[in-house]
């Protein structure tokens, strides 16, 4: 299987499987992210690396259907499962031994200026690793920053500021939203963006700037995300908006 294959996985769009009955057999992409007690990292940064790490979770060769040996990718049939269901991340927190610990969880970590983030290979709730599992959801978050202007000629996520997510649901709305994008793209424009390490910006949006990336959206010039609202925000609600440069 080649990157143009990988990234057509992606370019098709989310599954529209229903949900099962039993809540914990429901699959999810869990994203952690490193937030030190005594050195927290910069919000928009940490927000870019979870961006990172799941595109490159998305489009990395493990999810291929096979190697040169005709062996099909480890990751393979879980990652295809959960694209072809509703598209569900749930991000944690994790700081020293705890963070460590999860290394060891089949999966891919980004650092962006310090900042660093884990996504890993989509599971049934219920199936969760322990490593993983026993991380808090809430009960941290982190103060905006002002990281000024987006790097130039890199994608950015833009996130609607009036709505005041968490950094924990804006991870996971920026990961849903680099995926979207990097299906958006040519198959070159994707693997330049993969040789780049997927690089990108996480800014906030005031209500000008809002409006004027919806429209945007609605020229066909942007991506933008539409949440299910199941936590934080209300059902159907536009949570980030992507473009493929500054």
């Amino acid at each position: 299987m080649t990157f143009a294959d990988r990234h057509a996985v992606l370019a098709a769009g989310y599954g529209d499987q229903p949900d099962p009955e039993d809540p914990a057999r429901v699959l999810a992409m869990p994203l952690v992210l490193h937030i030190p007690k005594a050195d927290p990292p910069a919000r928009s940064a940490l927000l870019a690396a979870a961006a990172s790490a799941t595109v490159a979770l998305c489009l990395d060769p493990r999810v291929d259907a096979q190697d040169d040996d005709g062996v099909p990718g480890p990751w393979r049939a879980d990652y295809l499962a959960w694209t072809r269901a509703r598209i569900r991340k749930v991000a944690r927190r994790a700081r020293g031994a705890q963070w460590s610990a999860t290394a060891d969880v089949d999966g891919v970590t980004a650092d962006v200026d310090g900042a660093q983030a884990r996504a890993f290979v989509p599971v049934a709730v219920g199936d969760l690793d322990p490593r993983v599992k026993k991380l808090q959801i809430g009960g941290t978050d982190l103060p905006d920053d002002e990281p000024g202007a987006p790097e130039a000629g890199k994608p950015v996520f833009w996130l609607d500021a009036r709505l005041g997510m968490t950094v924990g649901k804006a991870a996971a709305q920026v990961g849903h939203a680099a995926m979207i994008l990097a299906g958006a793209m040519t198959v070159d424009e994707a693997r330049a963006w993969a040789d780049d390490g997927f690089r990108c910006s996480v800014r906030g949006a005031d209500e000008d700037t809002w409006r004027g990336l919806l429209q945007r959206v609605s020229r066909g010039d942007a991506i933008a995300v539409r949440d299910a609202g199941f936590t934080e925000v209300a059902p159907g609600s536009t949570t980030v908006v992507g473009t493929r440069s500054a």
